[in-house]
């Protein structure tokens, strides 16, 4: 009691009325408007849709105006909101082009309820929003993405589908003033008809014609013009590793390239990198669908991470982009989320083989051992050796062969492939080929029959990047090719291979033992049932063979609600979606050739879940 006379006296007012007379918190502003102008866009839709309130106090007024001003106000309307639907998801991530639209965009939309339906609550909320929106300015000052002409063509097609669908609400909102009666064909047709500014077979009486006419018409504008600005706006691609940056990461890895077995594939030529204040860290990134995805530990001296961290989530920041991390180890994930206060989730396990403990002698290994054992006898022999031994020749075949016997039209890999073969740079890579000669044979590549490339981990270590082999050789060639480049490791002064990540491959290994609980048993049966058509189970099978230790891989991220975000930029980033050109037209347009492609028997060792069924020699127990 007292506690509560003494605030009253000393003029205090109570924390809820202060936190209601405050307003929102800064930070929650962004998510609070976008989420506030989806309502106000459809508000703006429905006000120039359906047909205004006759009984309005001020619809005397408005019977003075020009009979033209009625249809252009519901036009307006339906492009005000319109535009707010598409401008929502910039405002929640807070980009500076999306505020200026939308201050512009409010107060037309307002203006346009008002005159036409004669909304005072509408206005309201969009001079409200408006006030949040300029009171806040400062909270919306993220750079614009990333962009292509992609954009262009996504948008002309989800705005002609949505133009459609909401131009056939426009020609049956007004049922009681249509002449006839008209079939949907009638009415689809008049739809697009009116999107192309034309007169339709549906017809009406009175003005309302002319009000769907100033309707579709406008949806067909509105089309027509975001389609051409994003087609013909200046191209911002996504940042591309330097000669000078890739200079910096290949000093870091000469000195600290034995820490992580993905250190190397940082040098991917389509990833951007951020430097520690020191120069002594790095992160490599790609931005894909609003999500700043990095792979792996970051490069370099582990004292210097915090400082290539920070400035990683400063660049996530300014561009309001998600951050996230795919694969890194334990220990970069407790640095991740300490530093940043994200949570790590465990994704998987990579497969490691220490050179001194391997040997096909043992009953573990008799599977391998007679497979490789009657490829032999086949006529197939093997050569490993480094990318700086082969000639010029050697490795235009290898190129070619590595991509004509890729395993799906597009390239794949991101997180765990390199991207190129022989490059001059990467002289320290190891090829590992196997050969055999054939009568009759008209291969373009000789007696190549397949093809493993390793990269370097450090100095005495070495990582799976691809395989692939050709589609008519013997099955069994990848465990031939491994076990050549495990045999060859010696020579070539390396006493660790990594190989494929297994996802998941814990409960796998736990759901199938004894004593495995009903919850874990069920976990088990729902991946071994995804394996029908992703390669997770074989995967983990195929990389067992070899009797490899396994490593915990992790991803990082900010919150749980990100994760199906993270995941499909992921898959986007692995090459599992993609926007490719129509059949039509792919053969005017290859893309240049990144030779990453994630499968198990003919791609890059894989990070993300594989989207094919597998094939009899990953299967092979």
């Amino acid at each position: 009691m007292s506690s509560r006379i003494d605030a009253d006296k000393s003029g205090q007012v109570p924390n809820r009325i202060q936190r209601i007379l405050r307003g929102p918190r800064p930070e929650s502003v962004p998510g609070l408007v976008g989420t506030a102008v989806t309502v106000v866009g459809l508000l703006d839709i429905a006000a120039g849709v359906f047909p205004r309130f006759r009984h309005s106090r001020i619809h005397a007024v408005t019977e003075v105006l020009p009979g033209s001003f009625g249809p252009f106000a519901a036009a307006l309307a339906i492009s005000a909101g319109v535009l707010l639907l598409l401008l929502a998801h910039g405002l929640k991530r807070r980009k500076r082009r999306a505020w200026r639209a939308a201050v512009v965009l409010l107060p037309a939309g307002a203006v346009a309820q008002f005159t036409y339906r004669h909304s005072v609550i509408g206005v309201l909320i969009a001079a409200a929003l408006l006030a949040l929106l300029l009171r806040h300015q400062g909270e919306f000052k993220a750079l614009p993405d990333p962009r292509s002409r992609w954009k262009a063509l996504a948008n002309f097609v989800l705005m002609s589908a949505g133009s459609i669908g909401l131009g056939l609400v426009i020609v049956n909102s007004h049922p009681r003033r249509v002449v006839g009666d008209p079939g949907l064909y009638e009415q689809i047709t008049h739809v697009v008809y009116g999107l192309f500014g034309f007169e339709g077979p549906v017809d009406y009486a009175g003005k309302v014609s002319w009000t769907v006419g100033y309707s579709l018409g406008a949806l067909g504008m509105l089309t027509a013009l975001t389609t051409i600005y994003l087609a013909f706006r200046p191209e911002h691609p996504a940042a591309r590793l330097t000669s000078d940056d890739e200079a910096k990461l290949r000093g870091l890895l000469a000195k600290h390239g034995g820490r992580d077995s993905l250190g190397h594939f940082a040098l991917r030529r389509d990833k951007a990198v951020v430097f520690s204040p020191s120069g002594k860290a790095a992160v490599t990134y790609r931005v894909v669908s609003g999500v700043m995805l990095a792979s792996g530990d970051p490069i370099g001296d582990v004292e210097a991470w915090p400082g290539a961290i920070e400035r990683f989530m400063e660049e996530a920041k300014a561009h309001s982009w998600t951050p996230a991390v795919m694969g890194c180890s334990e220990t970069g994930g407790e640095v991740w989320t300490r530093e940043t206060g994200l949570d790590a989730l465990e994704l998987g396990d990579e497969a490691i083989v220490d050179v001194k403990d391997f040997s096909l002698s043992g009953r573990a290994m008799r599977n391998v051992r007679q497979m490789v054992k009657r490829i032999e006898r086949n006529g197939y022999t093997t050569k490993v050796r480094r990318v700086s031994e082969l000639t010029e020749a050697e490795l235009d075949a290898v190129r070619g062969a590595s991509d004509a016997w890729r395993g799906t039209d597009t390239e794949r890999g991101f997180s765990m492939a390199l991207g190129r073969v022989g490059d001059p740079g990467d002289g320290d890579c190891v090829i590992a080929t196997a050969h055999r000669v054939e009568e009759g044979d008209t291969s373009p590549f000789g007696d190549l029959k397949a093809v493993l490339h390793f990269v370097p981990w450090g100095p005495d270590g070495m990582s799976l990047d691809l395989m692939r082999r050709d589609r008519a050789a013997d099955p069994g060639m990848n465990e031939l090719l491994i076990v050549a480049a495990l045999q060859a490791c010696p020579g070539l002064k390396v006493e660790k291979v990594s190989l494929n990540f297994a996802m998941f491959r814990s409960a796998l290994a736990r759901g199938e033992k004894i004593g495995a609980g009903p919850v874990l048993r069920a976990w088990r049966g729902l991946l071994v049932f995804l394996s029908r058509w992703f390669q997770i189970e074989s995967l983990y099978k195929f990389n067992a063979k070899f009797q490899p230790r396994w490593e915990p891989r992790f991803v990082v991220f900010r919150s749980t609600r990100d994760l199906p975000r993270i995941g499909f930029a992921a898959m986007q980033a692995e090459g599992f979606v993609t926007l490719a050109l129509p059949r039509l037209f792919a053969g005017r347009r290859r893309p240049k050739p990144v030779r990453a492609c994630t499968h198990a028997t003919h791609g890059t060792r894989p990070l993300a879940t594989l989207p094919t069924q597998p094939e009899r020699e990953v299967q092979a127990a």
